[in-house]
C-alpha cells in the first residue's frame, strides 16, 4: 500500500517515449550480468535463482517448490516492503551490479519499474492459461499497453464492506447494498449515540481511496499511444469525494486517520462500527478489536447502482522477473507455480497468510473463516466472488507525487469539512500530477 519512489528518466530523446527509460515497451533491457544476484548454473548443473520478498513464511512457500524442482532451486533474500524495496531494486540495476532474478512487487510500483527499464515483459514466456487465473482488473495492473505482461500477481485486496452486525441488528438497519443505503445507515448511527460512527475518512491513505474509486470506474493514469493521459479530475473521482466530503460535512462519519492510537481505539470500544477495507481486514480487526469478536461480518462493498458487483483493490503485490535475469524462462516457470498451482497458492495461504490473486485456487485453498470471523463461514467465498468484481485501473509513473498530493490536500479538506473542499482537493492532485509528468518530460494526451 506503499508508493513507488521516483522514477529517474533517462536524458536524451528516448525520454519523450510514454515511458521515460528507452523502449520498454518495446522489451528493451539492461542486459544480464554474471554477478551473484542473477541466475546462475551451479556444479550439479541446477539453476539457481534469486528472489527478493518481504512476504512472511516465504521461505516455507520456496521450500517446496525447491522440493519439487530439483534442476531449478530458488534462493530468498528478505527485503523491506514498498518503497524500499523499489529503490533497492532501481540502485542495483542502474549500477549493473547485484540484481535479483525475481522480485515482490507491489501493483502500483510495476509502471515506475518498468520506466526505468528494471523489470522484463514476460508475455513470450507466460504459459497462455496464466491470464485466466486472475480478474480482469487484476490483470490489468500488470500490464500496460498490447500484450505486455510485466508480472503475475500475487496476492490482492478486494474492498468488502465490515460492519458491526449487533449494531445493526439494534437500529433494525439493513445491510447497506449502495452508497446512499450506506449514507443513510451513517446517519442513523450517529443519531442513536453521537459518539458513534459507521466509517472514517482517512486523509493518509490514498490507496483505500484509489480503491474506492476505482470502483466507481475511474483510471487516473491511461496510454495513449505514446503519451499518457492524466484523469484524476473526471467525473468518477468527483463522485466519490463528494460523496465522502459531504458525510463529512454533515458530521456523520469520523476523519480519525486510519491506524493511529485513537483509530484503534475506536474499533474496540464501539465508536466506530464499520470499515470500508480489503481481505486482509481481519487481521487488523483481531489485533485491534480482539473484545468484539464475533460481533462483525462482512459484506460486498455498497454498489454505486443497486444490482451491481463491483469493486476496487487495496493492497497486494506480484512476482516480478527482472531485466537482469540469465533464466527469465526459469523465473517465469517459478513466478507461475507460486501464484497459480495448487501446491503454490496453498502455500502461500497455509506460510504467508495472504489472501491470493488466484481465483480457481482460492476455494480450496481458503477452505476455513479467519478466526475473528469464525461465525460467518461463508466469509471466503464471499471474499472470492468480492474480487472477481475488481475494476481495470491503471498506474502512472508517477504515483507517489499523487499520493503524496493527496495526503496534502486532502489533510486540508478534512480540516475545512466540506463536499467542496474535498473537490478542490480532486483538482489539486490532479494537477499537480500532470505539472509533474511534464516537468519529468513526458508527453500528455
Amino acid at each position: 500500500m506503499t508508493s513507488a519512489p521516483h522514477p529517474v528518466p533517462t536524458r536524451g530523446p528516448s525520454r519523450r517515449r510514454v515511458l521515460s527509460a528507452g523502449a520498454a515497451l518495446g522489451g528493451a533491457t539492461l542486459g544480464a550480468t554474471a554477478l551473484a544476484g542473477c541466475g546462475s548454473v551451479t556444479g550439479s548443473d541446477a539453476v539457481e535463482l534469486t528472489f527478493w520478498s518481504w512476504a512472511p513464511g516465504i521461505e516455507d512457500v520456496v521450500a517446496v517448490w525447491n522440493e519439487q524442482n530439483p534442476d531449478v532451486q530458488v534462493l530468498v533474500s528478505r527485503q523491506d516492503a514498498g518503497d524500499a524495496a523499489v529503490t533497492k531494486l532501481l540502485t542495483a540495476v542502474r549500477a549493473g551490479n547485484g540484481a535479483p532474478d525475481l522480485v515482490q512487487v507491489e501493483y502500483q510500483a510495476i509502471t515506475s519499474l518498468v520506466a526505468a527499464n528494471a523489470v522484463a515483459d514476460l508475455s513470450a514466456d507466460l504459459d497462455p492459461s496464466t491470464a485466466g487465473h486472475f480478474a480482469e482488473g487484476i490483470w490489468s495492473s500488470v500490464g500496460l499497453q498490447g500484450d505486455s505482461v510485466y508480472a503475475v500477481p500475487q496476492d490482492t485486496g478486494p474492498l468488502q464492506f465490515y460492519y458491526r452486525g449487533d449494531v445493526f441488528d439494534e437500529l433494525g438497519l439493513a445491510e447497506p447494498s449502495t452508497w446512499d443505503d450506506y449514507a443513510d445507515a451513517a446517519r442513523a448511527i450517529h443519531e442513536a449515540d453521537e459518539s458513534m460512527f459507521l466509517g472514517t475518512f482517512s486523509s493518509t491513505d490514498p490507496g483505500q481511496f484509489v480503491g474506492l474509486v476505482q470502483q466507481a470506474g475511474a483510471s487516473w493514469w491511461e496510454i495513449a499511444g505514446d503519451r499518457w493521459k492524466v484523469a484524476i479530475d473526471a467525473e468518477p473521482t468527483r463522485r466519490v469525494a463528494e460523496f465522502w466530503g459531504g458525510l463529512v460535512e454533515e458530521g456523520v462519519i469520523a476523519t480519525e486517520p486510519m491506524y493511529t492510537p485513537q483509530w484503534n481505539a475506536a474499533l474496540n470500544d464501539g465508536t466506530q462500527v464499520g470499515w470500508v477495507s480489503a481481505a486482509w481486514a481481519p487481521g487488523v480487526l483481531a489485533g485491534n478489536a480482539g473484545s468484539t469478536a464475533g460481533e462483525w461480518r462482512m459484506a460486498t462493498i455498497p454498489q454505486w447502482e443497486a444490482g451491481d458487483a463491483a469493486t476496487g483493490n487495496w493492497g497486494g503485490s506480484t512476482t516480478a522477473v527482472t531485466v537482469d535475469a540469465a533464466h527469465r524462462a526459469e523465473a517465469v516457470r517459478f513466478a507461475e507455480w507460486m501464484n497459480t498451482s495448487t501446491d503454490g497458492v496453498l502455500a502461500l495461504v497455509q506460510k504467508s497468510g495472504v489472501f491470493p490473486a488466484d481465483l480457481p485456487g482460492a476455494p480450496a485453498a481458503l477452505a476455513e473463516p479467519p478466526e475473528f470471523f469464525a461465525n460467518q463461514s461463508d466469509f471466503y467465498e464471499l471474499s472470492t466472488d468480492n474480487a472477481a468484481g475488481v475494476r481495470p485501473f491503471t498506474f502512472g509513473p508517477n504515483v507517489n507525487v499523487a499520493y503524496a498530493i493527496f495526503n496534502d490536500a486532502f489533510a486540508t479538506a478534512t480540516r475545512t469539512g466540506t463536499a467542496a473542499a474535498f473537490g478542490d482537493a480532486i483538482r489539486a492532485v490532479h494537477d499537480g500530477t500532470v505539472a509533474d509528468l511534464e516537468n519529468q518530460g513526458y508527453l500528455l494526451a
